[in-house]
């Protein structure tokens, strides 16, 4: 399978003039073909080929007096560019006619020197290479210093240089992971695992181990909104208010890596330690529009959700998701009585049938996992079915699937 590995850049300041450089061609080249689409959809013309718009967007444009500029760069890079414009109308129709998964893919735009992410792609034919001091040796752009925090476990098969919100640069890597190898870093378990997400315990797991919320963005809250009122002061335009934007714009990438490693130091252990997971397919996008949808996108159980599912497939565990409607709150985990909805105030309630005290979380992440078949049923029946690896199409994260009538069940649970 494929997955990144990025690591941070530090550029010196003639290469982060290339790269601007690059960044810039790179949008023109993308606009240029964007609006040869469009004209040619405007005066009902068939789309120009990809061949068509690399010989007149790039070859001869190069030979023009407006477009000489473009040869300051690797040719490579620009090539990319128009594979990203043909990729988004290729997604875009694929969203029209309904075979593309997840929301809806918009309609190509125009990309701005001012959007707050600038990407170039190389591959292995732009003839990248890292030194043997481990600095990223770029065509037209140099040896740029790499803080290197592991080693790569493949030779990659290109690398992507990012320019974030914040001004940080990264390189990410693509890289085909062995299935063999990965299979010895986690070695097979007999453990299986069910997890209730919530926000007062970011995850509760059925051997009734909980984990407390981290509230990374509620603890900046003071933060941000003293770098927020310090940029609403600056003059539009002014060199100040850029410079209090790339504070806002820091403050923001803290807090957001601090949950991404959050994420993956939970999301690894849980796989190392278990041999099956099951969890509720939860609607995100439904809960995000409640009164609880600060906690929720700070709760990120989205990405969460795609990091035990990757890693799932990488290291052959069994990833499983039960109906967001199953009632794991209303269910005696003990004998399954069901004792109907419950406020979420009520956090402890004793069965009426078998008088067991349960914990509200406890016995739905019990119940998940039964649920799921990795668990005893209320009749004493083991019921599992056979393990399926989760599917994951391609590296990056997953949206989960929601619709907005499941924020109203998750309101009375």
């Amino acid at each position: 399978m494929q997955l990144r590995y990025a690591f941070r850049l530090y550029p010196e300041p003639g290469q982060a003039s290339a790269l601007a450089r690059a960044f810039g061609c790179a949008r023109v080249v993308y606009n240029d073909a964007v609006r040869a689409r469009e004209q040619a959809h405007a005066d009902q013309l068939p789309y120009p080929s990809a061949a068509w718009l690399s010989k007149e967007m790039i070859t001869r444009a190069k030979q023009s007096p407006e477009r000489s500029w473009l040869a300051k760069v690797s040719s490579v890079v620009l090539q990319q560019s128009l594979r990203d414009a043909e990729t988004a109308y290729r997604n875009f129709f694929a969203s029209l006619k309904g075979d593309r998964k997840g929301p809806k893919a918009d309609k190509p735009r125009m990309k701005s020197r001012k959007d707050t992410r600038q990407a170039i792609r190389f591959t292995a034919n732009a003839r990248w290479s890292i030194t043997p001091g481990g600095k990223l040796n770029l065509p037209k752009i140099g040896a740029v210093k790499v803080a290197w925090s592991r080693r790569l476990p493949a030779t990659p098969s290109s690398v992507t240089v990012v320019k974030d919100s914040a001004g940080r640069y990264f390189a990410s890597f693509v890289i085909d992971t062995a299935p063999a190898t990965d299979a010895t870093r986690m070695p097979v378990t007999d453990r299986t695992v069910g997890i209730d997400l919530g926000l007062t315990h970011f995850a509760v797991l059925s051997d009734g181990t909980k984990i407390d919320s981290p509230r990374f963005l509620r603890r900046a809250e003071k933060k941000l909104k003293k770098a927020q009122q310090d940029l609403s002061r600056k003059r539009k335009g002014s060199k100040n208010r850029a410079k209090a934007r790339l504070k806002v714009a820091r403050a923001h990438a803290q807090v957001a890596d601090a949950r991404r490693e959050f994420h993956h130091q939970l999301s690894t252990k849980l796989i190392r330690e278990n041999q099956a997971i099951a969890v509720e397919d939860l609607a995100v996008n439904g809960l995000a529009r409640t009164r609880l949808a600060k906690s929720v996108h700070d709760a990120g159980w989205g990405a969460f959700l795609a990091m035990l599912e990757y890693k799932a497939r990488r290291y052959g565990r069994t990833f499983l998701t039960i109906g967001r409607f199953e009632p794991t709150s209303q269910v005696c985990s003990t004998c399954g009585t069901k004792d109907g909805p419950k406020p979420l105030h009520v956090r402890e309630w004793t069965c009426t049938a078998c008088g067991t005290v349960h914990d509200r979380d406890v016995n739905a992440a019990t119940n998940v996992k039964t649920a799921a078949g990795l668990a005893v049923s209320a009749c004493g029946a083991r019921v599992r079915p056979e393990p399926v690896l989760a599917q994951r199409e391609e590296t990056g994260s997953h949206g989960i699937p929601t619709e907005y009538r499941a924020a109203k069940r998750h309101s009375t649970r």
